[in-house]
C-alpha cells in the first residue's frame, strides 16, 4: 500500500507524499484531460512526468490502464471524472491567463507552487519572457532533471526558485533576477486551500507588495467558511474518495491536507489592495466548455469555487 501522511508545522514533501502527491494527482488528471477528441488542453509532458514519479496508482491512471469508470463508483463531486473535468477547465483558464498577459506586453511571470506544471515548456511565450517557478527544492529538482532527461527545453527563459513558500521566498525570487519594478503575471493555482488562513493573507499581501502597476494575478477563490454542521460531512466525503483510492493501492487522506477554517475571500482581499477583478465560477467554466456542472447543494461547496483574474491599477 502506497501511503502519504498528514500535515504538520514545517512539514516537507516530495511528489509521492503529502501535498506533493496532489501535484502528481493533478498531473495525472491533466494527462487524462489531454486525450480524446474533445480534449480541452494538451499537456504532452504530464503522463511521462507522472510515470517518472513512480506512484503506480497515478501511473495507471495517467496511462489509461486504470479507467475513470473503474475508479469512480458514482458521479459524486470527489470522483476522478469530476476532478478531471475540473482540472481541464482550470488548466485552460490559467493557460489563457498567461497568454493574455503576454499579449498585454508582460514579460515576467511567476508560478507559485509550480509542482509538475509545464507551462514554461509548452506555452508559446514571446521572446524576452522570463518565467520563475517556485516550489520545494525536491520538487524543483525532480521536474527539472526529469524534463532535461526527456530532452525537453523551456520555451521561455526559466529560472527555478527552490524554496518553501512558508519561508523568505521573496528574497530567493529576487536573487534569481526577479524585478518588482516590472509588471508581473502571477499564478496561484491549486494553492490557497493548502495554506492556513493567515498564510493565505500573507501570500496575497506579498504578491501585492512585489507587483508593479499593470501586473496581473490569477488564482482560485474557494468558500470562505463551512458551517460547523457541514464540516464533518465534508471530511466524510473526502474520506469516501480516499477509500476508493485505497482499494486501488494508494492512500491519500484529503482531509489531512487542506485547511477548512474560516478565511478571507481571496478575490475581495485583492480588490481591497487595488486590484481590478474579473470572476468566473467553476460552473461557468464547466458549462462554457461543455462539461457537466457541479450540484449547487454539494455539501463540500465546490460549486462555489471561483477563478479570479485581476490587474493592479
Amino acid at each position: 500500500m502506497e501511503r502519504t501522511g498528514g500535515r504538520y508545522e514545517g512539514d516537507t514533501w516530495d511528489l509521492a507524499s503529502s501535498v506533493g502527491a496532489t501535484a502528481t494527482m493533478v498531473a495525472a488528471a491533466r494527462a487524462i484531460a489531454s486525450t480524446g477528441d474533445d480534449a480541452l488542453i494538451f499537456d504532452p509532458y504530464a503522463e511521462p512526468l507522472v510515470r517518472a514519479v513512480g506512484v503506480d496508482f497515478f501511473t495507471r491512471l495517467a496511462s489509461g490502464e486504470l479507467t475513470l469508470e473503474e475508479l469512480d463508483t458514482d458521479n459524486e463531486t470527489m470522483g476522478m471524472a469530476r476532478m478531471t473535468d475540473n482540472m481541464a477547465v482550470r488548466t485552460k483558464f490559467f493557460d489563457e491567463f498567461f497568454v493574455e498577459a503576454a499579449k498585454a506586453g508582460i514579460r515576467q511571470a511567476v508560478i507559485l507552487a509550480s509542482g509538475l506544471d509545464t507551462r514554461a515548456y509548452r506555452l508559446a511565450w514571446p521572446a524576452g519572457t522570463t518565467v520563475f517557478e517556485i516550489d520545494q527544492p525536491e520538487v524543483i529538482e525532480f521536474k527539472s532533471a526529469t524534463l532535461a532527461e526527456f530532452g525537453v527545453e523551456p520555451t521561455a527563459e526559466l529560472r527555478t526558485v527552490a524554496v518553501d513558500l512558508r519561508y523568505d521566498w521573496p528574497a530567493a525570487l529576487k536573487a534569481q533576477g526577479f524585478d518588482p519594478n516590472r509588471p508581473t503575471a502571477w499564478s496561484a493555482e491549486g494553492l490557497l486551500g493548502y495554506l492556513p488562513p493567515e498564510a493565505q493573507d500573507r501570500l496575497l499581501d506579498t504578491i501585492s507588495e512585489l507587483s508593479a502597476p499593470g501586473s496581473r494575478v490569477a488564482l482560485e477563490s474557494g468558500p470562505t467558511s463551512i458551517a460547523p454542521e457541514d464540516h464533518e460531512k465534508v471530511l466524510e466525503r473526502m474520506q469516501e474518495a480516499s477509500e476508493r483510492w485505497r482499494s486501488h493501492g494508494f492512500e491519500l487522506d484529503f482531509g489531512e491536507l487542506v485547511y477548512l477554517g474560516d478565511r478571507n475571500e481571496a478575490g475581495a482581499y485583492m480588490e481591497d489592495r487595488g486590484w481590478n477583478l474579473a470572476r468566473r465560477s467553476v460552473n461557468d467554466l464547466l458549462a462554457a466548455n461543455g462539461r457537466p456542472t457541479l450540484p449547487d447543494d454539494d455539501v463540500a461547496h465546490f460549486g462555489e469555487l471561483q477563478y479570479v483574474s485581476a490587474i493592479l491599477n
